[in-house]
């Protein structure tokens, strides 16, 4: 089993954990209709994975509160029932939605607003405390986060929550929030396509782990998608064209420059036996001891694939190198 530490904290994790977005099911933005979910999902299948991925020695999970509107929590929930102390569980706040109607209604951060979320959060996971807690709005304000960061650090002495971080892939976000003790965690976009170096080294600096949020490109990294292979379901957010930061699919078609990065460096990510999946895991863990991935999942056969990646560990130096090469030259 290939261990980490969660940043600051001493706790011991496994190398990977399993991302808890795709779960969630359905919801939807409220003025507009259009998905944030990945689409429709089997909630015992959704069970019977966590289940798989405890068994391979997978003790991190990742979600949020608006995932599914809340759905993805009680999944949760469910799942850790009588294995709570086997897992460490983490989850955000920041993003308002209603759990009835699965729609998205903005934000809040407020000192109000983020207590009684963690008091949601807690009833829907089933448990007193939350391991890591996480700040989900990525670009707030930075001149406002320090209250955030206050609450927080109220949270962590009122015994409700152990750690925190934020969910952003802004360096100046996360600086200001390594500065609290309580703070071992920045979870960051990082993959193969999208090398997020500055945040990287922040979390090295601070010792803080980075947690890769998209490790697998939204599923493009597992080679299932093709430019002519689109994804289909209308509720997938994949299927979106107007978000800027969905870098991978627009219209559920899968970037065609990625995808031609991905068949030059294919030979060496699928080497020694690996699958074009853990092959993406295994650069993660060959660029620094801090990383921990965090694929997402819908089925028992992805969340064993996905840990079998970690019998392989990193790519070899050598290997890191070649892939570096070809990335560039086809760019």
């Amino acid at each position: 089993m290939l261990k980490r530490k969660l940043g600051r904290s001493g706790l011991d994790v496994s190398a990977l954990g399993i991302g808890c977005w795709a779960i969630g099911g359905p919801w939807h933005d409220a003025l507009t209709g259009e998905p944030y979910g990945w689409g429709e999902v089997d909630d015992r299948e959704s069970i019977d994975a966590i289940h798989c991925a405890l068994d391979y020695g997978i003790n991190f999970i990742d979600t949020s509160d608006n995932y599914g509107a809340g759905h993805s929590e009680e999944v949760i929930g469910q799942a850790l029932q009588g294995r709570r102390d086997r897992m460490v569980i983490a989850t955000k706040f920041g993003y308002v939605t209603n759990g009835q109607t699965k729609e998205a209604l903005g934000q809040n951060a407020s000192v109000e607003y983020i207590k009684s979320a963690c008091e949601a959060s807690l009833r829907r996971l089933k448990t007193d405390y939350i391991d890591l807690y996480q700040f989900h709005i990525g670009d707030y304000p930075d001149e406002l986060a320090q209250e955030v960061k206050e609450t927080l650090e109220d949270l962590v002495h009122e015994g409700k929550i152990r750690y925190f971080g934020w969910s952003t892939d802004m360096p100046s976000r996360a600086e200001l929030f390594a500065q609290s003790q309580y703070c071992t965690a920045i979870q960051h976009e990082f993959n193969l396509f999208h090398d997020n170096t500055d945040m990287l080294k922040l979390c090295e600096r601070h010792h803080l782990s980075s947690i890769n949020r998209g490790p697998l490109a939204m599923g493009l990294l597992t080679g299932k998608y093709s430019e002519v292979v689109s994804v289909v379901d209308p509720k997938d957010i994949r299927r979106r064209n107007n978000l800027d930061w969905l870098h991978y699919f627009k219209d559920g078609i899968p970037s065609s420059a990625m995808t031609n990065q991905l068949r030059a460096i294919r030979e060496i990510l699928t080497s020694n036996g690996r699958t074009l999946t853990q092959g993406a895991l295994a650069w993660l863990w060959a660029r620094s001891e801090m990383t921990l991935p965090i694929p997402g999942f819908r089925t028992v056969r992805q969340v064993s694939e996905n840990a079998e990646a970690m019998k392989f560990g990193p790519l070899t130096p050598a290997e890191m190198a070649q892939i570096s090469q070809l990335m560039t030259e086809k760019c």
